[in-house]
């Protein structure tokens, strides 16, 4: 009797079998062939079709338990899924093997091609990629990478301190001034031959004299450093022109769609000073105060305390100025908040204190806000690599907050928490 080889069938019939007592496997199988015999005409003939190898051998698997006998029937077939779902449904006629009644229902018609044929799409996956790696880039491709290194390779050196620069400096009547020689290699990458670095936060002579001969603009990582060499080159440089790279990137980082963005949006130098709140020599602006004698009389009369009105809102305790404010802090903790302040520049980031100066967690500006309400009460202090806007500034007064240091504030006149920069610690 023929048998299909695995590798020739396309189905494969499964079904489970149930029988009301205890037989053995030859029952079954003889069963199949018996009872089916003559139910499908000489096409569909079982044992034509298992001497033909259209049906190949017929595999019973089978258990007993308490006087009853369950079991699963497995029937590889090549014929094609008509017939196969025919043969399939003949199956389910059997009602009794031996003398004992029985059940079969087929479950499942398994398509063994389906399984092959996944293996053939995950294969030609890898053997695309395989290709795709090893194939020559196009002469486009080729173009773009020879003249990027090219350019790259134009790096130069510029004045008496051998500034790192693109070769475009002389002959261009703008310039870019950048922070450092990584900076200047992606531009030049870029098509950008008239940028030149700083090499360091202190501005040379040489970048002084060229800003005082050409339109001149700053173009800075977008962090609180570059703020500080904004800064820098307002005091001492003729700077006309002031852009930054997208916040938390860096100009050597960058893409060539971010940088011409980021040219695009730059701003005037006197604009940069009213953003940055310095002035002209790059200093902070000192924000008016009130006077603490004074601000009793600037209370308006709703919210001035009446002795007669017990119910009457409680009063706001009297604004304090800056340099007041700063001697409330005793001496650890100024050398707290300062070592802390230290440790989060660059990191838009902020510490939360207890009342013994313990840090109750670290987080992103972006989060403190949530971190404050979900914490309510207990905390002392807020250290915070970022600016004091009135939003955080009466959410940290309605959680107890009595001290914020942070790098800038844009609050001005009357407030319960103590607020200043690490400028004034």
């Amino acid at each position: 009797m023929a048998k299909i080889s695995p590798v020739a069938a396309k189905y494969i019939i499964h079904s489970k079998i149930s029988i009301e007592g205890v037989v053995d496997r030859p029952d079954v199988i003889g069963a199949i062939f018996g009872q089916t015999e003559g139910l499908l005409g000489n096409e569909l003939e079982l044992r034509e079709l298992q001497r033909s190898g259209r049906i190949g051998r017929i595999e019973v698997s089978m258990t007993t338990s308490s006087g009853k006998t369950q079991g699963d029937i497995v029937i590889p077939s090549s014929l094609d899924k008509t017939e196969t779902a025919i043969v399939a449904a003949a199956l389910e006629i059997i009602q009794r093997i031996g003398p004992c009644n029985a059940k079969i229902e087929v479950h499942n018609l398994e398509d063994v091609r389906t399984s092959k044929r996944q293996f053939v799409i995950d294969r030609a996956k890898e053997l695309l990629k395989i290709l795709t790696e090893k194939t020559l880039p196009d002469s486009q491709e080729l173009a773009d990478e020879v003249a990027q290194s090219v350019r790259m390779m134009e790096v130069s050196e510029y004045g008496r301190e051998k500034l790192a620069s693109g070769p475009g400096i002389d002959e261009s009547e703008e310039i870019i001034i950048v922070e450092g020689r990584a900076d200047v290699l992606n531009l030049l990458k870029h098509g950008f031959k008239n940028a030149i670095a700083m090499n360091g936060t202190s501005v040379p002579e040489t970048i002084k004299e060229l800003t005082r001969r050409k339109t001149t603009t700053a173009f800075v990582d977008g962090d609180r450093g570059g703020n500080l060499i904004i800064r820098e080159l307002l005091a001492v440089a003729d700077l006309d022109f002031v852009c930054k790279a997208p916040d938390g990137k860096e100009v050597e980082e960058i893409t060539k769609k971010e940088i011409h963005k980021s040219i695009r949006c730059r701003i005037t130098a006197e604009q940069s000073k009213l953003d940055l709140g310095v002035n002209d020599d790059g200093t902070l602006k000192e924000e008016p105060i009130l006077r603490a004698n004074n601000f009793k009389n600037r209370v308006p009369p709703a919210r001035r305390f009446d002795n007669n009105r017990r119910n009457g809102p409680i009063p706001r305790m009297p604004f304090r100025p800056a340099a007041e404010v700063s001697s409330i802090l005793s001496t650890e903790e100024k050398r707290k908040f300062k070592e802390t302040m230290d440790d989060l520049f660059g990191t838009r980031g902020a510490c939360i204190f207890d009342q013994k100066l313990n840090i109750l967690g670290k987080v992103p500006l972006s989060e403190l806000g949530t971190t404050l309400k979900s914490l309510n009460s207990g905390v002392h202090a807020l250290v915070m690599d970022g600016n004091v806007d009135p939003e955080l500034a009466q959410l940290s007064e309605r959680v107890g907050v009595k001290h914020i240091v942070a790098t800038s504030s844009k609050m001005q006149g009357p407030h319960n928490v103590n607020i200043l920069t690490d400028e004034q610690l």
